[in-house]
């Protein structure tokens, strides 16, 4: 049999396998049998060849034989809808993919194994060369073994290089990556030097406001841009970024960027969907800890210039960006914000420039709006579950590139800017494939964020208005979970304003290690240094809970730790007030005392109550006695015990502070009551005693005898 009949014969059984794709042995990948695309070219011109590299796991319980895997394409198809497209993708429609690309021998795979298998069709390929027009193809994957076939449907792009197709005007797309991090930690080692006042851990020439930054740190694998990341910045400079200005100033080296959002990325559709201000006041959220001037000054401080500037854009959070949110970042000083999903509705329409212009009643807000379908395939989201070969990045990005050159034929000579968003954990890897991509894509047209902003907004007046979406898009879980962090930090920030209002002595004594951290709060406006300490410790709470609030934090991870740093911080400054455990008193007596030691670990005097209080009432103490503790120091105070009868007791002994409400731990003291005769009334019994005594010996000689004694 001639190679051409075997040729033909193999053509006519994959028209039948994309025609009845259910029919047994030609099946698509499933849990038991997958085929997943780890390579591929993104763009095809008339020099690059076409690349193909898969990956075949067997997830069944039987061994597989030698196999087969080929590749076909159709050359001539041309897409004539999106739907067209999706179909495809999930195989729900029959295209014929006759045109093979190449084939490579597939060895035996045991049951739980892979084999990873490449296929390379030079420039000079047949099916390559019977290409006539740009755009995307049918791609067809076919893994041939015992009589089965699985099957894989992905695209093939080929560019306008070497074709004669007319030349079209290249659609517009802004890539933008946001510079944030998930890896955010509280540094109780800062914390607690901190509540101590002490300074071994800080440099002397240092800003004070710089201890804020230490108590909140990326951990050690993030203080550092990744170098591969970084090169990847300068390696395509047209990629747009947009920084949390906390985030630059975590670094040791920051990035140049194109603008900043608010400081550590705070959730701002969150907090107008709660309409409640004074909650985030009362945590330590005023909006002068995230609004654009806040976002300035830290970036300002990032690089160390006070006169440095750059554009301030705010990024939506985990609502969405509704009036109220328009409004409340407009009102704070951002005139653009970036929608990252569901702004406008989700219809079959063509895509459009990615900008509306709103009108709010603090004024028109720029929003620049992602192209879904892109954005998810740049975020890692297939388009659909059904899409197989999107389950891989190299399937991803095939798919992107095939999506965007549908998108620029769909409507060639109408002007487009689309907005592509990566996800904030995007690696270095993902961003440059698809960066690379986009270059390689003679129908796109790379611009940066100043012109997509100043491109003819696509909406204004009542048909933006139309768009704003009505819900917010919190669920129950995610808006109780905001309201529980406010109050975590609500009540914590309330425990170091106690401390400062009813715990501190008035007395301005202060510990060698306070006078020192005085001296470098010099800068603070307070008329007593141990008022720039309570506020050092304020500014820090309220660095922990901007970042508690950070809008990029969707497994909750960065509110967990930051919540925990805040309570840790409270609790610690509280519980260095503390009472030394007392051992046990035994009374000999009806009466006594009972020494009990406060220990103060802060760098500033403070003036507590201790109360007593016992369980037994036969056994009493006295109630209070108020006691100032010097700086680092321990102080003593007395109660006196009195005892009605021999027993036991348990004494309860607690701090209070001026206003009598307790605070730290509470600690408990045994009393044993041994009652002996040392004092008036065990006189006075064996004075009666000895009475009793002398009157029985006195009848005893004087009583009348009688006769028979």
């Amino acid at each position: 049999m001639s190679r051409r009949v075997v040729s033909c014969m193999l053509s006519l059984m994959m028209v039948v396998a994309c025609a009845v794709a259910a029919v047994p042995g030609a099946q698509a990948a499933t849990d038991e049998q997958t085929l997943s695309v780890d390579e591929s070219t993104a763009v095809v011109s008339d020099t690059s060849g076409y690349h193909f590299k898969a990956t075949i796991t067997n997830n069944g319980d039987t061994p597989w034989s030698e196999g087969n895997l080929a590749l076909y394409l159709n050359a001539m198809y041309t897409f004539t809808s999106r739907t067209d497209m999706q179909e495809w993708a999930q195989e729900e429609n029959a295209i014929p993919a006759t045109d093979e690309l190449g084939s490579a021998h597939v060895p035996a795979i045991a049951a739980g194994q892979s084999a990873t298998v490449t296929i390379d069709a030079p420039a000079d390929n047949a099916a390559l060369k019977r290409i006539s027009s740009w755009g995307p193809k049918p791609l067809l994957a076919a893994y041939t073994h015992d009589d089965e076939t699985v099957h894989l449907r992905s695209f093939l792009t080929r560019s306008r290089d070497g074709l004669d197709n007319a030349a079209t005007p290249a659609m517009q797309i802004t890539m933008v990556m946001p510079l944030a991090s998930s890896h955010w930690q509280a540094n109780n080692e800062t914390l607690d030097s901190l509540v101590k006042g002490k300074t071994a851990t800080r440099n002397q020439n240092e800003q004070t406001d710089e201890r804020d930054d230490n108590a909140v740190t990326l951990d050690a694998d993030h203080t550092r841009l990744d170098r591969t990341f970084s090169d990847t910045l300068s390696k395509h400079s047209q990629l747009q970024t947009v920084a949390d200005p906390t985030y630059l100033n975590a670094l040791a080296v920051p990035p140049q960027v194109t603008a900043v959002m608010q400081p550590a990325a705070f959730d701002i559709t969150a907090y107008a969907a709660g309409g409640d201000a004074q909650s985030y006041t009362d945590a330590g959220l005023a909006a002068t800890a995230w609004n654009s001037d806040a976002a300035l000054a830290q970036y300002r401080k990032a690089l160390g210039d006070d006169k440095a500037t750059t554009a301030t854009i705010a990024w939506q959070g985990e609502g969405r960006w509704t009036s109220k949110a328009l409004a409340e970042a407009r009102r704070q000083g951002y005139t653009t914000v970036i929608s990252t999903y569901d702004f406008e509705s989700s219809d079959t329409g063509t895509v459009h420039t990615g900008t509306n212009v709103v009108s709010t009643e603090a004024g028109d807000v720029t929003v620049l709006v992602e192209q879904r379908e892109l954005s998810n395939l740049a975020k890692g989201k297939a388009t659909d579950e059904h899409a197989q070969a999107e389950s891989t990045e190299a399937g991803r990005l095939a798919r992107f590139v095939a999506q965007s050159a549908f998108y620029q034929m769909e409507q060639p000579y109408t002007q487009r800017n689309l907005l592509v968003c990566f996800d904030t954990n995007a690696n270095a890897i993902t961003i440059d494939r698809f960066m690379s991509a986009v270059e390689a894509s003679s129908w796109l047209e790379i611009t940066d964020l100043n012109t997509l902003a100043a491109t003819t907004p696509y909406a204004t007046g009542e048909q933006a208005q139309a768009n704003i979406p009505q819900e917010t898009g919190l669920s129950d879980k995610q808006t109780k979970a905001v309201a529980d962090a406010l109050s975590t930090l609500s009540a914590a920030r309330a425990s170091i304003i106690r401390f400062r209002d009813s715990i501190i002595s008035n007395d301005d004594k202060q510990s060698d290690d306070a006078q020192a951290l005085a001296r470098q709060d010099a800068n603070k406006t307070s008329e007593y240094p141990r008022d720039a300490w309570i506020e050092q410790m304020l500014n820090v709470h309220d660095t922990l809970a901007l970042h508690a609030m950070a809008g990029n934090d969707a497994d909750g991870a960065i509110a967990s730790a930051m919540l925990a740093g805040a309570n840790h911080l409270s609790s610690t400054l509280l519980n260095g007030i503390a009472l030394t455990p007392s051992e046990t008193v035994t009374m000999l007596s009806e009466t006594a005392s009972m020494p009990v030691t406060v220990s103060n670990g802060t760098p500033y005097p403070v003036e507590v109550c201790v109360s007593s209080i016992s369980d037994s009432p036969e056994i009493a103490t006295s109630r209070r006695t108020t006691v100032t503790v010097p700086a680092h120091a321990e102080a003593q105070v007395t109660f006196s015990l009195r005892a009605a009868t021999s027993g036991k007791a348990t004494a309860t002994i607690t701090l209070e502070d001026h206003d009598g409400n307790q605070f730290g731990q509470p600690q408990k003291t045994t009393i044993n009551c041994v009652l002996k005769i040392s004092d008036m009334t065990g006189f006075a019994i064996v004075a009666i005693a000895v009475a009793f005594g002398l009157l029985g010996l006195w009848r005893q000689f004087h009583r009348k005898k009688d006769p028979d004694e």
